[in-house]
């Protein structure tokens, strides 16, 4: 059964928790699909696992747009939540809705998330009265990591944790189904989650979100230049396509590769006519 925002709602109500992944291609859509993810999240993270950036910042988007594509295509069941990239929505409103648009009609997407919360508050009232769902963000928020002064924990002051509560309240109050918190502290992810009526996905918040959300290579190993304190390692493929990958070249460089049962035929006759012309 397709995931719905009315299904996430549901689950809030009944204490089930929400697993959500990042998927950025057809293939890794398909596999977290079929395993039952209820959530795919085509994040700007792509920036830097898929496309080699140091941050969000440089991602497009025209490729927010080509990913989604890809994941959409890939996927049956899952909600699929598009990320609007930097400076996509914080511009204007006429034309965060433009963005918003562009994901849901060209990429796919059912969805969209947007960081920030009172600052762009009024903004996500727009796109989600034009019809368009919204994801908020909250916390340590990539696109912002240069005002933000790196990666880093928010909300253990006072000042910055009444902060993100009021922004919490504030995307509810505009209508977005649901807010992401990361990098925040355990206690106060546990308080948003228990005032806000949306669902809360965690990811370096603690477990007392009502879900969360791991980005596909770091819980798999295959990001292997950083692996935040906040990321659990299911697998290392990493490992194992490196040694598959020494394993085809050692088969190559030997010979052994490919073998008969590998490789392709034709009628003998024929090629004793090709050769003797």
């Amino acid at each position: 059964m397709a995931t719905t925002i009315r299904e996430l709602a549901r689950m809030k109500r009944d204490g089930e928790k929400i697993p959500m992944v990042t998927a950025y291609d057809y293939t890794a859509a398909r596999i977290a699909d079929a395993a039952g993810i209820p959530i795919l999240l085509v994040g700007d993270s792509l920036g830097m696992v898929v496309l080699g950036y140091d941050s969000t910042i440089p991602v497009t988007m025209d490729d927010m747009v080509r990913h989604t594509r890809m994941v959409s295509r890939g996927a049956s069941n899952a909600l699929i939540v598009a990320d609007l990239p930097f400076m996509a929505y914080q511009v204007d409103a006429n034309e965060a809705m433009r963005n918003a648009g562009r994901l849901m009609q060209e990429g796919g997407a059912h969805t969209v998330k947007m960081e920030g919360g009172v600052a762009i508050a009024d903004t996500v009232r727009r796109i989600v009265d034009a019809g368009a769902p919204v994801m908020g963000h909250l916390g340590l928020t990539p696109q912002s990591v240069n005002a933000l002064g790196g990666y880093r924990v928010q909300g253990r002051t006072r000042e910055t944790a009444r902060r993100l509560l009021d922004d919490a309240v504030a995307l509810q109050d505009a209508g977005a189904y649901s807010v992401v918190l990361e990098c925040v502290p355990s206690q106060l992810a546990k308080v948003i989650t228990e005032r806000l009526t949306i669902p809360t996905i965690g990811i370096g918040a603690g477990p007392d979100c009502d879900g969360q959300v791991q980005v596909f290579h770091d819980m798999l190993g295959l990001f292997a230049d950083f692996v935040p304190k906040h990321a659990r390692r299911y697998a290392t493929l990493s490992d194992d396509i490196a040694v598959a990958f020494r394993q085809y070249a050692d088969d190559v460089r030997a010979g052994a590769f490919p073998d008969e049962s590998e490789s392709f035929t034709m009628n003998e006759a024929l090629l004793s006519d090709l050769l003797d012309g």
